[in-house]
């Protein structure tokens, strides 16, 4: 995919998540989904997809919930996963089968061009909230759904409920330089906190019957192998891992013994279980 093909305002995004962002996900990509599992169970259960049905899955990384989707259309539905990391979606292919019932392009949102009136559901684990023009993006994506077509996604809601990420930042924040303060609206994982503004957004991009729910969940960094494997886990996604990014050893070793001390609190034998808080958002393609 080519530059032209993303929408400049989406450029970075698009920079870093075919840099050191996606090549993180795609090198942790088992722990990574194992981590995120129960969010995802949740929203499969919620955008019940049917067989025979044609699933868009926004921001699919790895393609974790695209192979989801995909057992639940089979046999003669399809799963298409699109995202811009070219890192992540080599991951995806490599685990793809022949039935093609689960394929991946390389494309922005903002742009993708899908054949207008052809999916059934569009769906999203935490994918959608890195544009910079989202009422842009899912008024594109909406085009391509069919009348009455399904949107069901999850995204995080405020970062002070969400201690599983939050907790190891400020860990490592006595050792690092904290990141750039960002907006409550700036692309990135907290972008869809506002519940108002996700409904104000699915709304103006034409979107109805939109329902928004807040659930809550217990992650385990440690993913149920101990406290070396929290540490490591918390270092290499959300936000510690982009404060740590580039860093020299010296101060990824400091930052690592301090988010071990503030994750040593809270471990239940192998497990190391933290806070997340989500939203579920569903809502309909005029039919």
């Amino acid at each position: 995919m080519s530059m032209t093909s993303i929408h400049s305002s989406n450029a970075a995004q698009a920079d870093y998540w075919n840099g050191k962002g996606g090549q993180r996900w795609a090198e942790h990509r088992d722990r990574h989904d194992a981590l995120l599992r129960p969010i995802s169970e949740r929203l499969l259960q919620l955008a019940d997809a049917k067989p025979g049905e044609f699933v868009l899955d926004i921001g699919c990384g790895c393609g974790d919930t695209t192979f989801d989707f995909a057992d639940r259309v089979a046999p003669e539905g399809e799963a298409l996963g699109l995202d811009v990391s070219a890192t992540m979606l080599e991951r995806a292919r490599e685990r793809a089968t022949e039935d093609g019932l689960a394929r991946f392009i390389r494309a922005d949102a903002t742009t993708y061009e899908a054949p207008p009136g052809e999916i059934d559901l569009v769906a999203s684990r935490f994918g959608v909230m890195f544009f910079a023009d989202p009422v842009q993006t899912f008024a594109n994506i909406r085009a391509s759904m069919k009348p009455g077509g399904r949107l069901a996604f999850a995204c995080w809601r405020a970062a002070r409920d969400n201690p599983w990420m939050i907790e190891p930042m400020r860990a490592a924040s006595a050792h690092a330089p904290r990141l750039p303060e960002a907006g409550p609206e700036d692309p990135g994982p907290f972008a869809f906190a506002d519940e108002s503004r996700v409904r104000q957004i699915l709304f103006d991009a034409g979107f109805f019957d939109i329902d928004i729910e807040p659930e809550e969940f217990e992650l385990d960094v440690a993913i149920g192998q101990g406290l070396d494997t929290a540490v490591e886990t918390a270092m290499e996604i959300g936000p510690t891992s982009r404060m740590l990014e580039d860093q020299p050893e010296t101060t990824r070793a400091a930052a690592a013994a301090a988010i071990r001390t503030a994750l040593e609190a809270h471990a239940d034998g192998d497990r190391v279980p933290l806070g997340a808080a989500v939203w579920f958002v569903t809502a309909t393609n005029p039919g």
